[in-house]
């Protein structure tokens, strides 16, 4: 694939070493005169017809020819690394990198280089790595927008991202390449490849700010270089069934991906047995970041599945791997997928990953290609990250332990990025424009009485209630007697049954949809939590012990335009605010991460149902993916209570 320099551009030493070179170029080995060769004397041959102007990324490469030649200057040598190639998974001592602009142009033992360099970094003998890449990650569930994220991971050693954007496509479907891109066009060395959300929406039952079918994929595909392909296939019912509502949509999905030579990823959560593992590598869904059970893990490697292990996937599946004998690793990555600004800088992202990798037993040198080369070449990106040789991006981890993964140094795009955990580099003063920033549309405030569920005509004293919880699997929806006082359908915390709702934020019509709820939240009398970041199509879901409280939250939500937001006895205890697409803050990292901590602190003030504190499965609770079941969603035509089985379609109302 060729990359537009837009986002590539060269630095003024290299865009003068190119001239240079290019004037070299026309001499011979036996130092001929330099002289035009008039266009008659070309041979027949080689003469071009309708000759083409050459790309950003091909004048690139012509650069590094020049540089790797000695016939240009370099920007930069980080000399004397010890560096780790994981096309051989072997050390190389005493190796000189050479870099050109952003890119490296010339890799080997050091002193052997022909050209000269405007300066040099002395690696003193330290292991060199490639830069770590993710092959599936949520960037906006670590809740920093693009530039506040590189600062956050590049200084962990991550310098490229895959993007599973179905998060913010489901904000702005239109603006959702654009959004990925903006902070390395502005100078971020972050790069990210942006696979484009397949759950957008994420079931046929859902309705927000996009909705992807062929056109919308084979277009971005095809207008943007940088997006790699389709992320995570999810609607696993939608993809087997041919009559589930959303069968045309994900397979034009699928179909415009193929077209155009893109990566189908997948989403395999609970799809274990033999017969479902072979339909899905069938269906040409390429990876799965699911498996739960280290025997599920092998059988979809041994299927042609690319593995992309979470850390908890890491823990069970490596040690298993390495008592099976596994010899080749190249067809699995570790990834972070989801986790937020505070616990980042808590656990770390892919250095965490590799280093528990290495911990539960897999090679040291493969634990660094499962986190660099084998995540690039699975998303077809390796001629550009993902490996210290030539044409690759100049991404350069120095280490002071490699078994441990203790960083020392960051190079990104050719530039010292981080030292001992410090980002080095100013961050891009980005004003993002309202289709970012301006997202959370209810159309009104909302009152107590919204939250309200009314009990069918004739039923006086109680109902019967159906009962959600967070990761619901039952094919039958399970129920509760609760009571009714003056016509109202009644909590009964004392038995861990709250309310829950989740309003719409698209279109401006003070939509919910609304019932009881168990499993997590608050147990505090008066108290609820709201957030709109709610996997994934990301209306605001709330639960509370009290309609008024669960009205204040929500209301909040709106004047900040996005956050998370707990209240209790009628005001707001903590909050989070997250104003771009109501899912990222455009603040600094240490900021942002204190804002997290004080919502973690302040919920330890409040009972919980369940485990006690900030309930972090919250933001997961109204997911409608594989292999949930039952699930309630705002209410559509034909569903007045937004009640829906997932797999067929089938509705039912929340209390009868």
């Amino acid at each position: 694939m060729s990359f537009p320099l837009s986002f590539q551009r060269l630095s003024s030493v290299s865009v003068r070493a190119l001239a240079w070179s290019l004037s070299c170029l026309s001499l011979s080995a036996s130092h001929a005169v330099a002289t035009d060769i008039p266009a008659s004397t070309v041979p027949t041959a080689s003469r071009v017809a309708h000759p083409v102007a050459f790309s950003d990324e091909v004048k690139t490469r012509q650069m590094l020819v020049a540089v790797a030649l000695g016939r240009a200057p370099a920007d930069l040598l980080i000399h004397n690394a010890k560096v780790l190639n994981v096309y051989t998974l072997s050390w190389e001592d005493g190796q000189d990198i050479v870099i050109a602009g952003k890119r490296i142009a010339w890799v080997g033992p050091a002193g052997q280089w022909k050209g000269h360099a405007l300066s040099t970094f002395d690696a003193k003998g330290l292991p060199a790595v490639p830069g770590f890449g993710e092959s599936h990650k949520h960037i906006e569930s670590s809740m920093l927008s693009p530039e506040w994220e590189a600062a956050l991971v590049v200084p962990l050693g991550n310098t490229w991202t895959t993007e599973g954007s179905h998060e913010f496509a489901n904000v702005s479907g239109t603006h959702n390449v654009e959004f990925w891109l903006t902070a390395e066009h502005l100078g971020s060395p972050l790069k990210i490849f942006p696979a484009l959300g397949s759950a957008t929406p994420p079931s046929a039952f859902e309705q927000g700010g996009g909705n992807y079918a062929y056109k919308e994929i084979s277009e971005n595909i095809r207008d943007n270089p940088r997006v790699q392909g389709l992320d995570e296939v999810m609607d696993w019912p939608a993809v087997s069934n041919p009559s589930h509502p959303g069968h045309q949509r994900i397979w034009e999905n699928i179909q415009a991906t193929f077209d155009n030579q893109g990566v189908v990823d997948g989403h395999g959560a609970g799809l274990w047995d033999m017969d479902t593992i072979n339909a899905f590598v069938g269906a040409g869904l390429s990876s799965d970041h699911e498996t739960r059970l280290p025997e599920e893990a092998w059988n979809k490697l041994q299927h042609g599945l690319f593995l992309q292990l979470r850390d908890d996937n890491i823990e069970r599946a490596v040690p298993y791997f390495v008592r099976k004998g596994l010899k080749n690793w190249n067809n699995i990555a570790l990834v972070t997928d989801d986790r937020n600004v505070a616990d980042t800088l808590k656990q770390g992202t892919m250095d965490y990953h590799i280093r528990l990798a290495i911990k539960m037993g897999a090679p040291i040198e493969a634990s660094y290609a499962m986190g660099s080369l084998y995540p690039a070449q699975h998303g077809h990106m390796d001629q550009i990250v993902g490996s210290i040789t030539p044409g690759r991006y100049a991404d350069v981890v120095l280490l002071s332990s490699v078994p441990d993964v203790k960083i020392k140094y960051v190079f990104a795009n050719g530039k010292l990025a981080a030292q001992d955990g410090k980002y080095l580099l100013p961050v891009p003063k980005i004003t993002w424009p309202t289709w970012a920033s301006d997202t959370i549309h209810i159309g009104r405030k909302l009152t107590a009485k919204d939250f309200e569920i009314l009990a069918p005509e004739g039923r006086t004293t109680q109902v019967t209630a159906a009962i959600q919880a967070p990761f619901y699997t039952d094919p039958v929806q399970k129920t509760a007697t609760l009571p009714v006082v003056n016509g109202v359908v009644q909590r009964d915390v004392a038995h861990d049954i709250i309310k829950v709702a989740t309003v719409d934020r698209y279109m401006g019509q003070a939509r919910l949809g609304k019932m009881f709820w168990t499993g997590n939240g608050p147990k505090t009398a008066d108290s609820a939590i709201a957030t709109s970041v709610s996997h994934d199509l990301h209306n605001i879901t709330v639960m509370g012990t009290s309609d008024e409280a669960m009205a204040l939250a929500v209301n909040r939500i709106a004047e900040l335009k996005g956050g998370v937001v707990m209240v209790s006895h009628g005001k707001v205890l903590a909050e989070m605010k997250l104003e771009i697409a109501g899912l990222m803050t455009s603040r600094p990292v240490e900021d942002a991460a204190a804002s997290m901590e004080n919502v973690y602190a302040k919920a330890d003030s409040l009972e919980w149902i369940g485990a006690p504190g900030y309930p972090r499965r919250l933001l997961i609770s109204m997911i409608t993916c594989s292999p949930f079941t039952w699930r309630l969603v705002v209410p559509y035509p034909g569903n007045p209570s937004g009640l829906v089985l997932l797999q067929t379609g089938q509705t039912m109302p929340t209390v009868w």
